[in-house]
């Protein structure tokens, strides 16, 4: 028996293990240096640009100063930009969620036979570009466009309603533009989510309310969490949406930021913007986290 266990190389299992980190720095290396120059490296020049003070005309200086940061926060039309991005944000995200969730439901449920071809149909307007989207949106909100002249040629209003260039017709656009984003996302967190868990539910007494509500929602709840993270951080930096709907008359952050890139030159305050742009992603990915950790 000694003479068995003598036997056995026992300084194999050190150097095996000795040579794994070496081959996993080996695989991550390329990503991370890509990651490092094309992400890290952009956000600290970002950083660095909001922090340098400009003259008239977009001529940025050597000096650096927190005036851009000053400015920002005592404004109040900036105040208002924050506001009307998160009220639009978060009410977005709220009304695609009500209306990705029964989807994403559904193609949780439905038989494998037809899963496949009515998870394409959903995902498939993402084949179209979001622009595309937009303009056909402005088609059919206008007003000579095909909502309101049904309803006009019905007789049940006498004026075309005003659905495009107020805060409404980006409201329509964007929930429109973000639902595969949403369905997909709880599809994915779909995956504790079993048909034993509602049976043993019901077998108890339960109806379907409560079923819903102390069963499908809790176990659906990481798919949620991460369908709105999603779908909260893409409308608040939506651009194309909200120029072409809103008509110049939405003033989000992330119009701002073009406004003062493009149009004005003030490429440190577009920075300044995007920095805090970022701050609130990155407090939204705190929330995020938390509710995740709750519900595991």
């Amino acid at each position: 028996m000694a003479a068995i266990t003598s036997s056995v190389p026992i300084a194999e299992a050190p150097a095996s293990r000795r040579k794994f980190p070496f081959l996993l720095i080996a695989l991550l290396l390329p990503m991370a240096i890509i990651n490092f120059v094309a992400f890290v490296l952009p956000v600290i020049r970002l950083g660095m640009i909001s922090f340098i003070e400009s003259r008239s005309g977009g001529v940025l200086t050597n000096n650096y100063t927190l005036e851009n940061y000053a400015d920002f926060f005592t404004d109040s039309f900036s105040i208002e930009l924050v506001s009307n991005s998160l009220l639009l944000g978060f009410g977005v995200t709220l009304i695609t969620l009500c209306c990705a969730y029964p989807i994403a439901l559904f193609l949780h449920r439905v038989s494998p036979k037809w899963r496949n071809m009515l998870f394409v149909i959903t995902v498939s307007p993402l084949l179209v570009s979001s622009v595309v989207r937009t303009y056909g949106w402005m088609v059919i909100l206008g007003d000579q466009g095909v909502f309101n002249g049904i309803l006009m040629s019905s007789g049940i209003i006498d004026s075309p309603l005003r659905l495009t260039n107020n805060t409404l017709g980006v409201f329509i656009g964007m929930v429109e533009v973000l639902i595969p984003y949403m369905a997909l996302s709880l599809i994915a967190g779909f995956g504790r989510l079993e048909n034993v868990y509602e049976e043993a539910a019901a077998s108890l007494g339960a109806n379907s309310w409560t079923r819903f509500r102390r069963v499908i929602l809790p176990l659906t709840a990481p798919g949620i969490a991460l369908g709105c993270l999603l779908c909260f951080v893409l409308s608040i930096s939506s651009f194309i949406t909200p120029k072409l709907l809103g008509g110049g008359r939405v003033f989000l952050l992330a119009t701002e930021i073009y406004d003062q890139a493009v149009i004005q030159l003030e490429w440190p305050t577009a920075a300044a913007i995007s920095v805090i742009v970022l701050i609130i992603f990155g407090l939204a990915l705190a929330v995020y986290s938390r509710v995740v950790k709750r519900f595991d």
